[in-house]
């Protein structure tokens, strides 16, 4: 008998066998995949699937945080900014409205490890995503004005997403706390004085050295004919020039933590919290995927160990969550906790270092492993299901590791983890002093003067006037347009995009990004 998980791709569980797991039982049908190079040096994935009339394209750049100089941090971020003001042939803002007046969606986001451009749109207007992404691979406007706007705007999004929001700058101090190479301490987010020292000289070296078809991926997943895709991919990306290699990078680490305690004040933590970090090795290794799935038991979701004994148990908790910083290099696993008021934050501290030493002693019970590995199964099925997700992981898989089929192999990876594994890399990166501490205390802040009081009004003064009644309105016919606004005019010119779009905005248009 068999089970179909997902109506394409046909994910199986076979139940004419005894004795056997789920995980045993599953079975997912190789991804699709096409994969060539570019003579300057893109590498380009397809992955076709007819299901839906959709088509998911990424872009990804080999730049992130981990690239930037002493000095000049923040300028990855900076630039995912800057890609959206505008290019040889696409007005400022304008790749916003291009993208959704064809009823798709799209973002850019940056870590420490890559920089990425991403949209989803009906399948018919994949030769608008195309001329879109290579526009501005080829030509991005990089002048003093967009370096200043986008600057300002990446400076009021730090005072409004971090600066203005509790806990948030203790979680940037982590990093600093955890690695002691600076490639890897600084957050992706930079520094504002950085930002104000940056040049437009600096700025377009940056762009020269990174934003070149050498240095990216680009995929391709949905419904699509790949040789009319390679086409035009040939057509918009095949003249734009390679550049020589940028820098290589040394994310080398020593085993020690930078600082093993820390307390911060923050001015906007209703409460106090604290964080606890540790280092551990680099995405893709045996111990990575068993620290991994030792996170997942401790932290994850509302069965895990730490929620289960917290939250729900004596309920000296608000919340606790967990996380890992996958990185290709050394990486990190958090932990923060946010104590219920009254509660002691040492006894909590204490329960959550014995749940790391029960795992680092006891290991995973088999109904956790069991547990473990249907998610695992789960989460793989329910993933495949977007087009958006496959162009991703299938761009992460070719720009670290230059095999965009390990996104098939990875689940097998994590699936032959043992439960002596998990012990084993708990103990061994866990259950240790190796680890950071970081207490979040509420800052006291001077309390405003009280406003004076109003003094009295005067004894003789006037009494309230009676109500105004207004008159009654004249009927009249009602008029076409409101005076007071501007009339609309259609827009003037004509159409010069190669991509055949029926409107083009008007520049400045779509909204900010952030």
């Amino acid at each position: 008998m068999l089970y179909s998980l997902i109506s394409r791709g046909k994910a199986r569980l076979v139940f004419n066998q005894e004795n056997l797991s789920v995980t045993e039982l599953f079975q997912l049908p190789p991804t699709p995949l096409e994969e060539f190079a570019l003579d300057n040096g893109l590498r380009v994935v397809f992955s076709p699937d007819p299901a839906i009339p959709v088509v998911s394209i990424t872009v990804y750049y080999d730049v992130g945080s981990r690239n930037e100089k002493e000095g000049r941090t923040g300028f990855a971020h900076l630039f995912e900014h800057m890609m959206f003001q505008g290019s040889e042939n696409v007005p400022k803002a304008a790749h916003f409205q291009y993208i959704f007046n064809a009823g798709g969606t799209m973002n850019g986001t940056t870590s420490t490890e890559r920089t990425n451009y991403f949209e989803t749109l009906p399948s018919n207007f994949l030769p608008l995503a195309f001329w879109l992404e290579s526009d501005r691979m080829r030509s991005l406007k990089v002048t003093q004005e967009n370096l200043d706007n986008q600057r300002n705007a990446v400076q009021e999004e730090k005072r409004l997403r971090y600066d203005n929001q509790p806990y948030v700058n203790a979680f940037l101090l982590m990093n600093e706390l955890i690695f002691t190479n600076q490639a890897n301490a600084h957050s992706t987010i930079g520094s504002m004085e950085d930002l104000d020292a940056a040049t437009i000289d600096d700025v377009r070296d940056f762009f020269r050295i990174y934003y070149a078809p050498n240095n990216a991926v680009l995929t391709v997943v949905g419904d699509f004919n790949p040789a009319e895709a390679r086409e035009l991919i040939e057509k918009y990306f095949g003249a734009i020039p390679a550049q020589p290699l940028p820098p290589p990078v040394d994310v080398s680490e020593s085993e020690a933590v930078a600082v093993r305690t820390e307390t911060y004040q923050d001015p906007l933590a209703p409460a106090p919290a604290f964080v606890l970090g540790w280092k551990i090795p680099a995405r893709r290794t045996p111990v990575f995927y068993a620290l991994s799935l030792g996170g997942t038991l401790l932290f994850d979701g509302d069965s895990s160990r730490l929620y289960q004994k917290l939250v729900k148990g004596d309920e000296s908790v608000v919340s606790i969550e967990g996380g890992i910083d996958e990185r290709r290099g050394p990486s990190a696993l958090y932990i923060f906790a946010l104590p219920k008021p009254g509660a002691q934050v040492e006894t909590i501290r204490a329960q959550i270092f014995d749940e790391i030493h029960r795992i680092a002693t006891e290991g995973p019970t088999s109904e956790e492993m069991e547990k473990l590995r249907n998610s695992l199964c789960n989460d793989a099925v329910r993933g495949r299901q977007s087009t958006m997700y496959r162009a991703q992981r299938l761009a992460e898989f070719t720009l670290y590791d230059s095999n965009p089929r390990l996104f098939d192999a990875e689940l097998g990876h994590y699936l032959a983890v043992t439960a002596d594994d998990i012990k084993n890399a708990v103990a061994s990166f866990l259950d240790v002093d190796n680890r950071v501490v970081l207490d979040i205390i509420p800052a006291m802040s001077q309390p405003e003067p009280a406003a004076a009081p109003h003094s009295p009004g005067e004894p003789t003064q006037p009494a309230a006037p009676a109500p105004q009644v207004e008159p009654p309105p004249s009927i009249e016919p009602p008029t076409a347009a409101h005076p007071e606004l501007p009339e609309i005019k259609p827009t003037e010119g004509k159409q010069k995009d190669p991509a055949d779009v029926s409107e083009k905005p008007e520049k400045g248009s779509g909204p900010l990004h952030l």
